[in-house]
C-alpha cells in the first residue's frame, strides 16, 4: 500500500510539472509565467517594491531553424535558457512565453537593478558560440525591460505592451543589446489600437 502511494505521487507531481513547465526548456510555460506575472504584480503593490520584468527575444532564431533545423534550433533554445538561469537567483522566475521569447521576473529590483540584469542575460547568451550537432552557433539576444516602481498603475496587459514594444526597439537599434521601456513605449502601451506580437513570432 505504501508503494502504491507513493507511485500515485510521484504521478500526481509528474502530471503537475507537466502542466506547468514548458516541456523543451523545462522552465514555467506560458500559462504559468503569466499567473506568476500577475501574483508578483500584486505582491509588488502591496509591500511596495519594485518587480524587474524582463521580454528576451533571441536575435535571428528563425535562421537557425530555417538553415539548420529544429533539432538545432531545440539545442539552442536548450543552452540558452540554461544560460538564463545561471543568471538569476533562486526566486527568479523564468518563463518561456513563446518560441523563442522568455519572460524574465525579478522580484525587488529597481530600474538601475532591472537594466544591469537585462544586460548581464545579455551579454552571458552571446558570450561564447553555442555547441550543436551542426557545430559551433553565436547566437545573440535582445531584450525589453521595465521595473514597476517607474511605473506603479500598470497592470500586467500594459507591463506586457511596453516590454515588447521595447524589445521592439532594441531590434530596430540593431538587436544584441537591452532597452528600458520608457514614455514612448507608456504611451504605446495605452493606445488601443497597439496589440502586442504574436508569441513566437519573429522580431524585426
Amino acid at each position: 500500500m505504501l508503494e502504491l502511494e507513493d507511485t500515485l505521487v510521484q504521478a500526481r507531481e509528474a502530471m503537475r510539472f507537466k502542466a506547468t513547465h514548458d516541456a523543451l526548456t523545462g522552465v514555467w510555460n506560458r500559462g504559468t509565467i503569466l499567473e506568476t506575472l500577475d501574483r508578483e504584480i500584486t505582491r509588488s503593490r502591496r509591500e511596495r517594491v519594485s518587480l524587474g520584468i524582463l521580454m528576451a527575444d533571441l536575435d535571428h532564431f528563425k535562421s537557425v531553424n530555417d538553415t539548420y533545423g529544429h533539432l538545432t534550433g531545440d539545442e539552442v533554445l536548450r543552452e540558452a535558457t540554461s544560460r538564463i538561469q545561471a543568471c538569476v537567483r533562486p526566486y527568479d522566475a523564468v518563463g518561456r512565453f513563446g518560441g523563442e521569447e522568455f519572460l524574465i521576473l525579478l522580484p525587488g529590483c529597481d530600474a538601475n537593478a532591472t537594466a544591469a540584469k537585462a544586460e548581464q542575460l545579455r551579454a552571458t547568451v552571446g558570450q561564447s558560440p553555442i555547441e550543436t550537432l551542426t557545430g559551433p552557433l553565436r547566437i545573440t539576444m535582445s531584450v525589453g525591460a521595465v521595473a514597476t516602481a517607474n511605473w506603479p498603475d500598470e497592470n500586467a496587459k500594459q507591463v506586457l505592451l511596453m516590454i515588447d514594444a521595447a524589445l521592439y526597439r532594441a531590434k530596430e537599434e540593431g538587436r544584441n543589446r537591452a532597452v528600458m521601456a520608457g514614455s514612448a513605449e507608456h504611451e504605446d502601451a495605452h493606445n488601443p489600437s497597439l496589440e502586442f506580437s504574436l508569441p513566437g513570432q519573429e522580431k524585426k
